[in-house]
Formats: structure tokens, C-alpha cells, sequence
């Protein structure tokens, strides 16, 4: 293992980070080599969404940025150049823990001023890559949730989410959960080379049974669906199949999106791998980001008419339960810091409950 510290080295939004030192890490283990772990202590970890987002939620937390995923398409990829950190193979390898993440949660769900928000994970990296493994940041995080009753949901291609699948079982008990599976495809060469740091899709569907069995509903997000690679007739059907099988609740497809960042990295794959299609590129994501609407109706309205065939259905709004707060404070002990207390491990239909709305991930 090396050790470095990094105080003459910040990176520019530093802003992010306490005052001490950034502590790098790497470990002389198979599943992380040629890795580099960034260790910072975050000043804030509950993030609002900014008002133009096409996002469905208000709030996140994110305790990584950059993704052991390796996902060629990843949009995230931009957020790495806000550390001054490579948006490429830098994205998939130097890794930023914030390993303070659940004593700021547990602080922020204490604060009088929080309102028991929907909390959205796993929406900018995933919440359960192979670093949580390791750094195991993910419990003390569902426990403050659990403990203040605050409804959450996570999104996930990784496996390592079934270590928590008591935690998330109690949450469930007092409030809201929502849990989603990323699985675009189930075509095993497309895999390995688009998603090579993931889990197979098949044992991400185990996840979806293993939950579903336990009581926790389970929708897959069908993301992404990408163009000419992964959205022939035949592969559609083979994936909703393998998705109605595992048990999901819902299924909601994704069409491929290319923000910058992401976009020069996928399109560097593309032309390395299928340089036919570099072209059809182009003239499909000419206009930005997203493909054209006429094409994103067409998958939607194809994997929907698959999701009814076989059982299922897209996802859709349901009904959050925000938490009131206890009238009476019960008492601290002196010197203890003020503010809410969390509330006790109780069934959710005891809990007195004032309705909201939240698109379950």
C-alpha cells in the first residue's frame, strides 16, 4: 500500500473539502490495481439538483465521484474535470471517497431546517462500486436514513448492494424505498466491452430476484439502449424477457445520451471498435446530447409493448411518505448537540405521515 499526502496538490473545487489534507491511497490487491483512492473530507454531502435538470428529484448524495464501472458512455465522466482529474481512464481509475459521508448525512437529516426530502443515489456515479467494498460508506448512510425515516432510493449495477439487504429491509419498514437495477442489455459482447468494470447482466437480474424475494420491489432502469449496438428487435426482446424472469416491477428504457465528457470518450470507442458506425453517430446525435425524439418514441414505445407482453409494465409516480416530526423533543443529556432526534424502528403504518410524490429509481 502507498500512502502520499496531497496538500500542495487540491483540487480546483476544493471548496468541496475540509481543511485537511487529501489522503491517496493505492493497494497492491487484484481488485484494485492500478487504482488510486483520493480520501477527502466533504464539507457538505446532501446535494440539491439544479432547477434545470431533466431529473425526476430534488436531492442527492454521492460519497464517490468516478466509477470502477468503467461504463464507456458514462455521463458522469465531466464532473471528473472539475478536480482538474482525466474525464477518460482517469474517470475509471482515480477514484474520490469522501469518507465523511455518513456523519454529514446523519447531521443534515438532524437539522431542524430539513424537511424529509426524497434522497436520490447511484445518480451520478454508483453508490456501490467496487470501492465500497473497501470503504464501506453505504451502511452508515442507510442506517441515518432509516433512523429519521427519510424516503430514498438507490440506482445500481453492482451486486455489493445485497451486503445491505437488511438495512434496506428495515428502512423499508419506515419509509419509502425505491430501488432500481441498470441493465440496458443482455448481449454478453456488448458488455465486455462498453460496461468492462461491471458485474454481467445476469447477476445484476440475480439482484432484482434476490431483492423481490425479500419484499423489496425492484424496478430496472433499461439503460442504456444504445444505437445499432444494443436495439435490434431480437436484442430488445431477449432483455425485457430476461427482465420480466428476474421479477422487476417495472421496466423503463433509456435511449443513449453523449453529454460532453462522455461523449468524446464513447465516440474514441466507437471508432476503435465499430468505425462503421462513427458516421451514423454523428447524424444521430447531431442536434446534442440525446437522439432524436422520433427515435427515442420508438424504442419506448417497443419496449413498452414487450413489458405488457411479458408481464410487466414502465415504471411510474408513486407515493412517498414524508415524516413529521415529533411534537416534543425527548430529552439529551447535557453538552449533547440540539436538534431532532431520529426516530425509533417502527413499522411505517405507525408513523403519522403527510403525502408527497417520488419517481421510484
Amino acid at each position: 500500500m502507498r500512502w502520499d499526502n496531497l496538500t500542495h496538490e487540491r483540487p480546483r473545487d476544493a471548496a468541496l473539502f475540509g481543511a485537511d489534507a487529501v489522503t491517496t491511497r493505492t493497494f497492491d490487491t487484484p481488485e484494485f490495481a492500478g487504482m488510486t483512492f483520493h480520501e477527502i473530507r466533504a464539507k457538505s454531502i446532501v446535494n440539491r439538483v439544479p432547477g434545470a435538470s431533466r431529473m425526476p428529484f430534488e436531492w442527492t448524495v454521492n460519497p464517490y465521484r468516478g466509477c470502477t464501472h468503467a461504463c464507456v458512455y458514462c455521463f458522469a465522466r465531466k464532473t471528473h474535470s472539475y478536480l482538474d482529474l482525466d474525464t477518460g481512464l482517469g474517470f475509471d481509475s482515480q477514484i474520490v471517497v469522501k469518507v465523511n459521508a455518513p456523519e454529514l448525512l446523519r447531521r443534515k437529516l438532524a437539522d431542524r431546517r430539513w424537511q424529509g426530502e426524497h434522497i436520490a443515489m447511484g445518480t451520478n456515479v454508483d453508490c456501490y462500486q467496487r470501492a465500497e467494498g473497501r470503504y464501506r460508506l453505504m451502511p452508515g448512510i442507510i442506517s441515518a436514513l432509516r433512523d429519521y425515516a427519510n424516503p430514498f432510493s438507490i440506482l445500481t449495477k453492482g451486486t455489493l448492494i445485497l451486503r445491505d439487504l437488511e438495512l434496506l429491509k428495515q428502512a423499508a419498514e419506515v419509509t419509502e424505498v425505491g430501488i432500481s437495477v441498470s441493465v440496458g442489455f443482455t448481449d454478453q459482447t456488448l458488455w465486455r466491452t462498453v460496461e468492462p468494470g461491471t458485474p454481467a447482466p445476469e447477476r445484476r437480474l440475480d439482484v432484482v430476484r434476490t431483492l423481490t424475494e425479500h419484499g423489496i420491489g425492484c424496478g430496472v432502469l433499461m439503460a442504456p439502449v444504445i444505437p445499432f449496438l444494443g436495439d435490434s428487435p431480437a436484442q430488445l426482446r431477449s432483455t425485457v424477457r430476461a427482465i420480466a424472469a428476474s421479477g422487476a416491477t417495472s421496466v423503463t428504457p433509456l435511449v443513449l445520451h453523449l453529454r460532453p465528457g462522455a461523449r468524446e470518450w464513447f465516440m474514441a470507442w466507437l471508432g476503435r471498435h465499430h468505425p462503421h458506425l462513427v458516421r451514423r453517430y454523428e447524424r444521430l446525435y447531431a442536434e446534442g446530447a440525446y437522439a432524436p425524439k422520433w427515435y427515442q418514441r420508438r424504442i419506448t414505445r417497443h419496449v413498452h409493448e414487450l413489458a405488457t407482453e411479458f408481464g410487466i409494465g414502465p415504471s411510474s409516480r408513486g407515493a412517498a411518505r414524508r415524516i413529521e416530526r415529533p411534537a416534543a423533543e425527548p430529552a439529551r443529556r447535557e453538552g449533547t448537540r440540539s436538534g431532532p432526534a431520529p426516530l425509533p424502528h417502527v413499522p411505517r403504518q405507525a408513523l403519522s405521515q403527510e403525502p408527497t410524490q417520488l419517481t421510484l429509481l
